[in-house]
């Protein structure tokens, strides 16, 4: 089976996360840029055969990359943590259920607000500097871009689920720069690349003050986005004012408005149309790979309470707290009136997510199918898999795992390098393009990023 030399063999093996941390270790040498059928990829900013020799960031940048590496230092509970939970869910320390008091956050978020909240109250109750996060860019509202936040305000301009590329981590600089500790948060593949990241950059240890992972059933790619904007009558993107993928109530509905739509105009899709009929369709290949769609490796993590009904409900989250940090903020949350949670049981998250729970089980067979093909795969150490095959799979679900693996190895080309074009997006006449940064490195360009919830 091969091995990457470098965060670029990663890209071309299709087993790229998107997460951007090589961008962050090694910003001379990478840059995150937007490929239409596979979502944020490095690239080197001096192309190959230029005559200029790149320098060893990009293989270093292997050492904190999720592509390729992921996994807890032990499979044993430590103490404090729910030892049921443990093999299939990771460490959980408390579980609770609810959302955030403020009804504006509550009403915008995707769930019940609380990854928003929970954030907000640590610029304000625990005085740190910042949240990295993500938000639509205003330039191309469809694609993301990573901001430091630094008041409940602008958190709540960007509140709610972006269904597209992301690459929160290749902004990591901007938590090392701030002037005390900062909030980030991301999706569980980001959340680990982050926290791997931190044990090699004391700077970035020091000022993660917390982290929250956002539950995650795949990124769907930018084809996704502009398949489902032509469902929802957007025939020119560049006329695109907003997209909103969830929100606006639970689950909530997908929207978009155009530059020119007269007042009272309604583009919508259910939930069930955006993410069921299309956006999940276009889910890059190492989402599928993934073991981790709780975020594991976050202090907290949030989800959907899929075993309650939707429809009138104004938002609900589930809530873990996976460290000593996460239960201490989510309990001064709680103090402060900012939080609205009541303490569950652990039955409540497989409950919650049983497609989350069935999809670790099914990366077993895909695994293995990829190995025997001779093909890389992602190094998982204590992420138990195999018992979830086997206990909670069916039979055809099984199948669908293995031989399945087998259709996708032709079907999406896994034996060949992927072809890493940059997406060009078109915008307005006149509009001010804050895409990618300059080549020499970090600029005043706007990173993309993006976080979704689990399905």
């Amino acid at each position: 089976m091969r091995r990457p030399r470098t965060v670029h063999d990663v890209a071309a093996a299709q087993l790229c996360t998107g997460c951007g941390v090589c961008a962050h270790l090694a910003p001379d040498e990478v840059r995150m840029v937007d490929v239409l059928d596979h979502g944020r990829r490095p690239l080197p900013i001096t192309p190959v055969g230029a005559g200029v020799l790149q320098g060893g960031g990009a293989a270093a940048a292997l050492e904190c990359c999720p592509g390729v590496r992921l996994g807890h230092d032990t499979a044993r509970p430590e103490p404090g943590e729910i030892a049921e939970l443990r093999p299939a869910w990771g460490p959980v320390r408390a579980l609770w259920e609810g959302y955030a008091a403020d009804p504006q956050i509550r009403h915008a978020a995707s769930s019940g607000g609380v990854a928003t909240a929970l954030a907000g109250y640590c610029l304000t109750g625990e005085r740190m500097a910042g949240v990295l996060h993500i938000g639509a860019r205003t330039d191309v509202p469809y694609l993301n871009g990573t901001r430091l936040s630094r008041t409940p305000a602008e958190l709540l301009d960007n509140a709610g689920s972006r269904y597209a590329p992301a690459s929160p981590c290749d902004r990591l600089d901007l938590v090392e720069a701030a002037d005390g500790p900062c909030v980030f948060i991301g999706k569980p593949c980001d959340v680990a690349a982050a926290r791997m990241a931190r044990r090699v950059r004391p700077e970035l240890d020091a000022r993660l003050g917390l982290t929250i992972a956002v539950f995650c059933a795949g990124t769907p790619t930018t084809r996704g986005t502009l398949e489902m904007l032509a469902r929802l009558g957007v025939d020119d993107p560049a006329r695109l004012a907003s997209v909103h993928y969830r929100g606006a109530g639970w689950p909530g509905e997908a929207r978009a408005r155009l530059t020119d739509d007269p007042p009272g105009r309604q583009r919508r899709l259910s939930y069930a149309e955006s993410w069921g009929d299309i956006l999940q369709k276009h889910r890059q290949w190492r989402c599928h790979l993934c073991p981790d769609h709780t975020g594991e490796f976050a202090d907290v993590a949030v989800g959907d309470p899929w075993y309650r009904p939707t429809g009138d409900d104004p938002g609900q989250s589930l809530v873990l707290a996976r460290t000593e940090r996460g239960v201490r903020l989510v309990e001064a949350a709680i103090a402060a009136g900012v939080l609205v949670l009541t303490p569950v049981a652990p039955g409540i998250l497989p409950a919650s997510q049983p497609n989350l729970l069935r999809a670790r089980g099914a990366v077993w067979g895909r695994l293995g199918t990829l190995r025997a093909a001779g093909l890389m795969t992602p190094r998982l150490t204590h992420l138990p898999m195999a018992g979830v095959w086997w206990r909670h799979l069916s039979a055809a679900e099984k199948l669908r795992s293995t031989l399945g693996t087998l259709r996708r190895i032709g079907r999406r080309r896994l034996r060949q390098p992927a072809a890493l074009v940059p997406y060009e997006p078109s915008v307005p006449p006149g509009a001010a393009v804050t895409a990618e940064p300059p080549a020499t490195g970090r600029g005043a360009g706007q990173m993309t990023t993006g976080s979704p919830l689990s399905k």
